[in-house]
């Protein structure tokens, strides 16, 4: 039986490769169809187990940006705004994006709000939880992770939800790495600047975060996140562009006020 799995193994191996958005090597291994299919099912858990806000401000607002950065990627994208104090955000594939209201309260205005979607939707377009399941189907528990996301419950679902990007919602936490965050940082400060939304408040955001988090971020060396200052200069680095991007989506017409 090994014999024969193996040379199968091996060829899905070699044609797993393939090119992240920035032009990094990726291993992605499961198809799309499945990816986006846990996505859905971990985005109905959610909203039938955590309170959708019906705060029509907030709602507003969340929709405005996304839909200003989304015609920036194409495709239909579903919004929930989540009751939730914590300054947080996500999104998932298959095209869902979820904000908590305590995001919405912290930022000071729609560009910051806008760094925020166009980050989780960074992460998406980048094949992330792709890249995280795959990898995770390549050293242990196989096929049975991609039903496991409809039983958050279990300790595999919960890995499941987590290598999703959501498994924080069930009690269990497995951050994106630092390669991942930074790319959806490069990613995202791209998308909101060609949606018309200005670049330089993405920095704006992570002192923000940084204030709120009070120093009790761990170390960068410990930690799976860059640190705020880190994330903060490689912003800075990649602001020139950033602000091209920007001034050409303002030369045609693209103001968003979703304020």
């Amino acid at each position: 039986m090994c014999k024969k799995i193996f040379p199968i193994l091996v060829t899905c191996l070699l044609s797993a490769c393939v090119t992240s958005p920035t032009g990094r090597s990726q291993f992605v291994f499961m198809p799309d169809e499945q990816i986006n299919q846990m996505g859905l099912q971990a985005f109905d858990n959610l909203k039938k187990q955590k309170p959708v806000s019906t705060n029509s401000k907030y709602n507003q607002l969340a929709n405005c940006i996304a839909r200003a950065i989304t015609q920036e990627t194409g495709g239909n994208w579903e919004v929930a705004v989540f009751e939730d104090a914590s300054p947080n955000a996500f999104a998932l594939p298959g095209n869902k994006i979820g904000i908590h209201t305590g995001m919405l309260a912290l930022a000071d205005n729609q560009d910051q709000l806008a760094a925020v979607i166009g980050h989780e939707i960074g992460h998406v377009l980048a094949k992330h939880s792709n890249e995280r399941a795959s990898q995770e189907m390549a050293v242990s528990s196989g096929m049975g992770i991609i039903q496991a996301v409809s039983a958050p419950q279990t300790a595999l679902g919960q890995t499941a939800l987590g290598l999703l990007g959501v498994g924080a919602q069930y009690g269990i936490l497995m951050p994106y790495s630092r390669v991942h965050e930074s790319e959806a940082d490069t990613i995202g400060v791209d998308l909101m600047a060609k949606a018309g939304f200005d670049p330089r408040q993405s920095i704006g955001l992570w002192q923000k975060m940084e204030q709120v988090s009070q120093g009790q971020q761990p170390i960068e060396f410990m930690s799976t996140h860059p640190s705020h200052a880190t994330r903060i200069q490689d912003l800075e680095k990649r602001m020139p562009q950033a602000m091209s991007l920007f001034q050409q989506a303002q030369a045609t017409g693209k103001q968003p006020h979703c304020n």
